[in-house]
């Protein structure tokens, strides 16, 4: 079992975040709670869970619950200057992905370019709406312009879909799936892709449903504009995914047939994915029959250390036999909480 995972997608809720989110009355973005979160509590769970190193995000809703722009951007540049100092603090654990105030696409370029060049972020997270506004549709060239030439690393999240949710169904739980779908089509449908290869983008929670309907997705592409479906089929598979809440023996067959080599990365989603969870799903990984130990690996590790290689040199944590056996005790406490969850359903 890997001690030193890169986890890709793992959030942080900084505290000038958390009250400016309060004041606006927003304490359960996406359906779910807002949990606590601190730096101190992020490593304990990374020991825990085997993260040598993580690469924190705001999550949804970033900035874009905010209706003024210049506050938006104010609040994009102060969560970005928080998380900057605490990977200088921590540089061997953590990285981050700048929020960027969208949909104001060209304070999103300005701030982006801020990050990436003098902040050292390790590139950029995108909600897969903003405000109803799509990542990938028409008018966005001045941002991706800056990501393209910077070869950036965009983090595709998703957001509450842009329609009242229906009663019953957390968006965490089925929209957020729709949403990142919706994004990459548009990513791939207008071109996006072709017209700036160098940005490489992680689609969250593998890719939503991407890898199950990219063959419908591509018909209806090339009904749209013509395109070689094969094209247009290359252009889904060369966007890496996460395993964010996605490493099950039902998702992970599809993902790993469609992606291409190299591109499946670690994600815990924590801290809103609670720490239960994440050794659920990890057990998942570790235990899936049909990945060998240098497949595996490569998830866990070595395919984010080629996105993110200031963490590959990072010394691998010990793996002592005590907490091996702590890691087995949370992995079976994780599938015995979630068993008497589905029971009060």
């Amino acid at each position: 079992m890997s001690s030193d995972r890169i986890d890709v997608h793992q959030h942080l809720i900084p505290p000038g975040y958390r009250e400016a989110l309060r004041t606006h009355g927003i304490d359960a973005p996406g359906g779910r709670d807002l949990p606590e979160w601190t730096p101190e509590a992020a490593l304990r769970l990374m020991t825990a869970a085997g993260i040598g190193s993580a690469v924190l995000s705001v999550s949804t809703p970033g900035t874009t619950f905010l209706d003024d722009r210049a506050e938006a951007a104010e609040l994009a540049r102060a969560v970005n200057d928080y998380t900057a100092k605490l990977t200088a603090d921590h540089p061997d654990r953590f990285g981050f992905f700048a929020t960027l105030p969208m949909p104001d696409v060209a304070a999103a370029a300005v701030e982006a370019r801020r990050a990436l060049d003098e902040l050292g972020a390790d590139g950029v997270v995108l909600l897969g709406n903003s405000r109803g506004s799509y990542l990938g549709a028409e008018g966005q060239d001045v941002l991706f312009r800056v990501l393209d030439d910077r070869s950036a690393v965009v983090l595709v999240h998703p957001a509450d879909l842009p329609a009242e949710a229906v009663p019953g169904i957390p968006p965490f739980a089925t929209d957020f799936l729709l949403d990142t779908t919706r994004a990459a089509y548009l990513l791939v449908r207008n071109g996006i892709r072709r017209r700036y290869p160098r940005i490489r983008f992680i689609l969250s929670h593998a890719g939503g449903f991407v890898p199950y309907a990219a063959h419908r997705m591509a018909l209806s592409i090339f009904n749209q504009t013509g395109a070689s479906p094969v094209d247009i089929l290359d252009d889904f598979a060369g966007f890496y995914f996460d395993t964010a809440l996605s490493a099950s023996a039902a998702a992970l067959p599809s993902l790993l047939a469609f992606a291409e080599p190299g591109h499946v990365l670690y994600g815990s989603d924590w801290p809103f994915a609670p720490e239960p969870a994440v050794h659920y799903f990890d057990a998942g990984l570790d235990e899936y029959p049909h990945l060998d130990a240098n497949a595996r690996r490569s998830i866990e590790r070595t395919n984010a250390a080629t996105l993110f290689p200031r963490f590959g040199g990072a010394a691998p944590l010990p793996e002592t036999p005590l907490l091996a056996r702590a890691r087995k005790h949370l992995r079976q406490r994780a599938f015995r909480a979630i068993a008497r969850a589905a029971t009060k359903r």
